[in-house]
Parts: C-alpha cells; structure tokens; sequence
C-alpha cells in the first residue's frame, strides 16, 4: 500500500481538520499545502489523538507510522536473518539488507558512496566518539567548538587534551544565542601553537611533539558545531564547513536536531564528518545513529582499540592486529542487524512524504508557537514567557526553549511545570538538555561566575544554583515535528494560560535535580 493510500483520499477522516485559531491561516497560509499531515495523524499516528495526548518533544525524537511498525513485522516474520558475520543463508540475508540500507542513507543525503561512508553507531553520541577517540589530534592541532554543542560534541574535548591539543570556544554574539561569522573565521586563524607550547604540552601528555599530522599530512584540527541547536533551535551557517576546510580543518557537523525536517545535500556542503540519530528522524527503529564521513578523512583515523567485526587479522601471542577495511573498521561487534534493514522503510517512508512538506510544516507551527507563547501576559501585564533564542523563524528551526514567568516576573521552577504538563499528558523537555554553554549564554553566566563557585562549598547541584545566583537549572523546550498539528499548539497554550496565569507555582514535594 502506497503512503497516499494509507493517508486516505482528500475528504477523509483526517482532511476534516479542527478549525484553525484565528489569524492563522492569514499569517501561514503555507500550512494549507500540508494537508497530507493531517490525513496521516488521523491514520498512522492517530495513538496520539487516541490517548488524548499533546506530544511537542520532537528535538528528542520523532514518532513512528504505523506502517513503519508493520514494515518491521512482516519482514522479521517472513524470512530467517543471522548474525552477518558469516556466510550461511541467514547471515548473508542480513548483510544483504545492511548494506541496501547503507545506500538508503547516503541516497536521503545525496551522498555520493565514491566519496562518502555511512558508518552505523547506535546513535549521533556514538558518531562522535568515534571520530574524537580516533582523530589525530596531539601538540600542533587545535579543536574549535562553538559554546553552542550538545555534550556528546563537548566531550570531544577530553580526548582533544589528553593528546595535548589546543580546545577553543567560540563564544556568543548575539541574544538570539548566535555565534558571529567573524569569531568562527578569527578562531580558525590564529596562529599554531609555539615550538616551546608544543614541547610543553607534548611531555605533560606524554606524547610526541610531532603528533597529530599522521602519514596522511598535518591538519590544523577540528571545527564541531551543531547544524541546529538542540537547545535554541538556532541554525548555525553552513558555510562555515568550507571556511574551515579553507584554513585547514576538518569539520565535525552535529546533524541530530537539523535532519529531521531539513534538507541536508552532501553533494553541496562537505562536512568531513556527519553524526545522526535516526530515532530523531523516523521514530523508529532506537538504537541505531551514523557517522556519515568523508573516505579521505576517514583514512586519517587511528582507532586506539580494536574489537569483533572491526578487525581483519589479530595474533594474540604476537600482539598484533590489522583493522578490517572501509566502515566494517568503525562498526565494533555485531551491529543490530534486525533492525538496520528498517531504515530503508523508514526513509522511504519520510521521503514519500517529502521532507520540504515537512519542513514547512514545521516553520508554519514554530512561527505561531513562538507567537502564541510571546503574546502570553498576566493580568498586570507582566509576560508569562522568557523565550531564548531567535523570536522569529529566520534561521531557526522547530525548538523553542523558554521560561515560564509569574505575575512578579520569577521563573518559574521546570520541575514544577514538568510535573504539571505529566499530569495533563504534555510532553515536553524540560531541564538543560546536555547543553551546558547555550544554557550559560541564555542566563548570562560567565566563567568568571563558575570560578566562583568552583571555590565554595558546593556539593550538590542545588548548592551550584545557589552559588550561581540561577533563578531555575535550566528550562523549558517545546518542539513540533512531522505529526504535529496546530491543535498541539493550541491546547498546549490554552494549559498554560489556565495552569499559570495570575499565580505562583508551588515547588512543594519537587524532588532534587538528578544532574545535568
């Protein structure tokens, strides 16, 4: 069955629609050509309205179809499929639906395979593993991060110093939590370290001076940012890709949050690396992200361990191994070969629909969420909501972090609204979202602040607030994806009005904050 015919013909049950908020269709008439989207939350996603739920967490992952579901089932139950790590009949069917889903994913990024190489992980965190425990960094290279990354991009840091290499942020410039064109193209300048730095910091790491170039030629590093943030929503350029290639880096792109409803041609912009969850994307299959990387940049890896399935020859009397060749060398052990194959439904799934309907979808809502939420006022006038980020859609894509305010202009604690939106079936995010340094830049805190409280008593995160002068440890994220509609929009603004409006939350019985 086609995915038109699953959505039903135009006057179905899902093409009659709840009536839309006034003004809206006049400020997005857009959203009048995704109409496909409704017919489809009526049939494959109808759980949602089934359950009365109000789902608005898609930067933490999408939702699946139905048909995505039993795609799944009618291929497990039709056929055997064994561990691929052979050559018997169940383990070469396996392999064969493996790497007909390795093409799938370089075709939905227009990859061309030649060039590129599409490494499974379970997930976008483990994409970026791969690449900081095995990039060249040493004495002579320097990793450039915006402040702007999730801590899976952060983490790179720890490997980037054991080696000795140089970390630099690069710092905000803008309340709408943007990062400058000039500070990215200053950082990339800078010179090298000196030859007395190098020696420095080669013998505290105890490597060699020399380290970080390889057989393959010295680059000047590693640039990492997030396509879109996980946090803001915010849209970094691009571009930056080939102003980095142009002062000799390589560039790591945290594609989590962009791809699943932006378009992303790897034929036009070149990143060296691309890391993706596909549960963000598809909603189902869990478990599975890639590391889309560029073969010349993968020859300069240095794997620090091997494993199974990742190793041609190895001698353990001998102390010796040779890694296996192209992706099987990044994919350690047996990789989740009954549910692999499903990317390959799913993305056919996602491209029948066309991933620009879906992004329109999603700027048509996004615009009004930020509306909606900006338009909010108490009683004595006082706004309701703090957003972060860009007010507007320029530049942005479908996540809207925020604060909810009382009559006094006190933010309002997470957990108490987390507990709220539970108990009313919402789904949001609330807290920091793994991103320490947009969250940072949104409350305005310096590391003049953290040196601070680094220096004092605390122990707890309760006490690190405290010390930080924080009204809340984090806060609120809203964000619509392919099933959402403008009724989740609606209901979700009608709960805080009616929830928060002219009163003051209780923070009675919340329990303390786990970490961030």
């Amino acid at each position: 069955m086609t995915l038109h015919e699953r959505s039903g013909p135009p006057g179905s049950a899902g093409d009659d629609r709840l009536a839309e908020p006034p003004g809206f269709s006049s400020a997005y008439p857009g959203y009048r050509s995704t109409a496909l989207l409704d017919r489809l939350r009526a049939t494959e996603y109808s759980y949602l309205d089934a359950a009365g739920h109000i789902y608005l967490d898609y930067t933490g992952a999408g939702l699946p179809a139905r048909a995505q579901i039993s795609a799944h089932a009618e291929r497990i139950g039709g056929r055997c499929f064994g561990n691929p790590h052979s050559e018997n009949p169940a383990s070469a069917a396996s392999t064969e639906l493996i790497e007909r889903a390795r093409l799938a994913v370089l075709a939905h990024f227009n990859a061309p395979p030649e060039e590129y190489a599409a490494i499974f992980t379970p997930n976008a965190t483990g994409a970026c593993r791969l690449v900081g425990e095995a990039y060249p960094f040493g004495p002579r290279t320097r990793l450039v991060l915006t402040q702007d990354n999730h801590n899976s991009v952060n983490g790179i840091r720890e490997f980037a110093r054991s080696r000795g290499a140089i970390t630099r942020y690069v710092p905000f410039s803008s309340p709408e939590l943007r990062v400058d064109d000039d500070a990215i193209r200053q950082a990339l300048a800078q010179p090298g370290p000196s030859p007395l730095g190098t020696a420095w910091r080669a013998a505290r790491c105890g490597v060699a001076p020399w380290a970080g170039g390889g057989s393959h030629g010295r680059r000047s590093g590693l640039l990492a940012y997030p396509a879109q943030s996980n946090f803001s929503g915010v849209q970094h350029p691009l571009s930056w890709i080939q102003m980095a290639h142009e002062h000799g880096y390589d560039v790591l792109l945290d594609a989590a949050a962009y791809v699943p409803s932006n378009r992303l041609d790897l034929s036009v912009v070149k990143p060296d690396f691309v890391a993706v969850s596909w549960y963000k994307v598809l909603g189902y299959p869990t478990g599975i992200g890639c590391l889309i990387a560029r073969r010349e940049a993968l020859a300069r890896l240095r794997r620090p361990w091997f494993a199974g399935g990742s190793v041609y020859m190895a001698s353990a009397q001998a102390g010796w191994h040779t890694p296996a060749a192209d992706e099987a060398r990044f994919e350690d052990g047996t990789v989740s070969f009954l549910q692999i194959p499903d990317l390959e439904s799913g993305l056919s799934w996602v491209n029948g629909i066309g991933i620009d309907l879906i992004h329109q979808r999603v700027m048509c809502l996004t615009g009004w969420l930020l509306g909606r939420l900006a338009a909010l006022r108490h009683g004595n006038g006082e706004p309701m909501a703090r957003i972060y980020g860009p007010a507007s859609t320029r530049g942005r894509g479908g996540t809207v972090a925020f604060n909810l305010l009382d009559p006094r202009g006190r933010v309002i604690d997470e957990r108490a609204v987390a507990r709220a939106t539970t108990a009313a079936g919402i789904s949001i995010r609330t807290g920091c979202f793994c991103n320490p340094g947009v969250v940072e830049g949104a409350f305005g805190l310096t590391k003049a602040d953290w040196q601070r409280a680094l220096r004092g008593p605390a122990r707890t995160m309760e006490q690190y607030i405290g010390l930080l002068g924080l009204p809340s440890a984090g806060a609120l994220r809203a964000s619509v994806g392919l099933a959402s509609n403008v009724d989740d929009v609606e209901r979700f603004v009608a709960f805080v009005e009616l929830t928060y409006r002219d009163r003051v939350a209780s923070t009675a019985g919340l329990a303390p904050r786990q970490g961030c």
